[in-house]
């Protein structure tokens, strides 16, 4: 029997990570009920461990209401109106609920691309009616079966995070499993290969991620075939399960640094050198190797504060410090790997700017549908302005802040059309559309309803396709009744030479097209993608890394 107790709702141990149930809406009556009672708070208002989240997707769960709240501390209650796009969110305490308001005051909280806004709400907490086993006095409502799954893996996650922190503030390792550390067996070594890797990742990032889930003993980093690839050992089957589990195909960061795994056919690592390459956390004693490397780990032999989270760079999203508190790292943890939203394990130090600033463009070439094609391919293009008194420039806004940044590390100084476009960081937060009557000439365009975005899907496999300009083109959604000649004709008629073709062996309905130069490539993406091949069938184009 699920204890239903605001302070009761996580008191159960031994509780496994699992994936949400499917949704259940047990009363919806309760929960209009509950809207109608809840009067939209405006006000940060004053400190309470109930925190109100407006402006929520009509499609989020209550798994990624939990995913905001999970890296300011433990999660008791959750209440997710939908009809009234709000949520309430109960924390175990006040001070973790004033950490998460005062990061959210200085960044915008996001679910499913938009923007959501965090405060305190008027309620103390969110507390079960004992006249009603299904209603909360405050605010009525029934706890469906995905909100008990979800908040028991967070339980999980939280008492698995707190464990590795006792231990890094200065606790010695402890052997596990009654006394006896197991090092080494089948199935207890995993081989991580990191996939898109736009950012450095180093060892204690990878420990950060993987301690959630089991006591990570030895962790052995390396490059090979030029991918970098790790190796972590657990004492026991179960933990690596669990975290193969749970990690495999996740990103790290948003958008890049995939994480691959599998299991090693090593059954125990052999670690030398405890430095910025290998580490054995059993074993503290053990040399750098390299006196001029940096010592990561303090004279007790445990991982210092500052990567643990605990005030350093690394401690919040994007480096943004929150009055004091420490905030653990990686705040965007996805509960399970099924959950509805796949979000990034951690936040890369990049401002969080979602406007780009583009310059030197060809101005009697461009349009916004043409530089919404473009930077589409790095993101979903939400407005896109040509400014009216200077056409060679325009500000384009990007659903999400690594979105942006990869545009502008991908495309700024390209040739589009013949010239070399720059891009760099706007200081504007959003681009503007038009006031009535005010003159634009079609300038300005709202692209964030169009069903041509390519990352809109959570967890879109377009994200492990990112790849820079080339002037190989990837061509998919190709029709069985259109050949080779068709789609040569089709881009001929368009004014482009193509070098060479060839469809993918196994599935037809991919090809590659090379052009003779990165400009024909980019002018061919921009005119050649969502060009209509058949009744049903649009072509998708995009830049290749392969080449024929």
């Amino acid at each position: 029997m699920v204890k239903r107790g605001s302070d009761e709702l996580l008191s159960q141990s031994g509780v496994t990570v699992m994936a949400p149930a499917a949704p259940h809406h047990a009363d919806n009556n309760n929960q209009d009920s509950a809207a109608k009672k809840v009067k939209l708070e405006q006000n940060v208002g004053k400190p309470s461990r109930v925190i109100h989240i407006r402006n929520i997707p009509n499609e989020t769960t209550e798994a990624e209401i939990i995913q905001l709240g999970l890296p300011f501390g433990r999660v008791t209650n959750v209440l997710v109106l939908k009809g009234k796009n709000q949520a309430f969110l109960e924390m175990a305490e006040e001070i973790s609920a004033v950490a998460m308001v005062a990061y959210f005051g200085g960044c915008v909280a996001q679910l499913r691309g938009r923007a959501v806004y965090v405060q305190f709400s008027n309620h103390k907490e969110l507390k079960t009616d004992q006249t009603h086993s299904n209603a909360v006095s405050a605010l009525p409502h029934s706890i469906s079966a995905s909100a008990q799954a979800a908040l028991q893996a967070a339980q999980a996650i939280s008492n698995s995070a707190g464990a590795a922190l006792v231990a890094g503030a200065g606790a010695a390792l402890q052997p596990a499993n009654g006394g006896t550390e197991i090092q080494g067996g089948p199935n207890t070594v995993l081989r991580v290969i990191i996939e898109h890797m736009l950012y450095p990742i180093v060892l204690d990032v990878l420990y950060s991620i993987f301690q959630r889930y089991g006591k990570v003993l030895k962790i052995v980093t390396f490059t090979k075939n030029n991918s970098f690839q790790a190796l972590i050992q657990y004492p026991d089957t179960l933990s690596a399960q669990t975290a193969k589990t749970a990690l495999d195909g996740q990103n790290i960061y948003n958008g890049c640094c995939t994480l691959r795994i599998d299991y090693s056919k090593m059954t125990c690592l052999n670690v030398k050198y405890n430095n910025d390459k290998s580490r054995d956390y059993t074993n503290p004693t053990l040399p750098s190797g390299d006196s001029d490397a940096h010592q990561l780990l303090t004279s007790g032999g445990v991982l210092a504060p500052q990567f643990l989270g605990l005030g350093s760079g690394l401690a919040s999203p994007y480096g943004v410090g929150v009055g004091g508190v420490g905030l653990p790292a990686f705040g965007a943890l996805t509960l399970t790997p099924a959950s509805p939203a796949l979000r990034a394990l951690a936040a890369p130090p990049l401002p969080l700017a979602t406007v780009l600033l583009v310059s030197n463009l060809n101005e009697e070439m461009v349009t916004p549908d043409a530089l919404f094609t473009l930077f589409g391919v790095y993101g979903d293009v939400q407005r896109v302005k040509i400014l009216y008194n200077k056409k060679d420039s325009a500000l384009i806004q990007m659903a999400e802040p690594h979105q942006a940044h990869l545009a502008m590390t991908h495309m700024d100084k390209l040739r589009v059309f013949g010239k070399a476009m720059r891009v760099m960081l706007s200081k504007h937060q959003t681009v503007q559309l038009p006031k009535e009557g005010q003159p634009d000439a079609g300038l300005t365009r709202d692209y964030s309803q169009s069903p041509l975005h390519r990352f809109k899907k959570p967890g879109s496999k377009n994200y492990q396709n990112i790849y820079p300009p080339s002037a190989t083109l990837h061509l998919s959604n190709i029709p069985a009744t259109v050949s080779e000649d068709d789609i040569k004709d089709a881009f001929t008629k368009r004014g482009f030479t193509i070098k060479a073709f060839k469809f993918f062996p196994k599935d037809r309905k991919m090809a590659l097209v090379q052009l003779p130069s990165i400009d024909d490539a980019v002018a061919a993406l921009i005119k050649m993608h969502n060009y209509q091949l058949s009744e049903s069938n649009h072509l998708r184009v995009s830049f290749s890394k392969s080449s024929i």
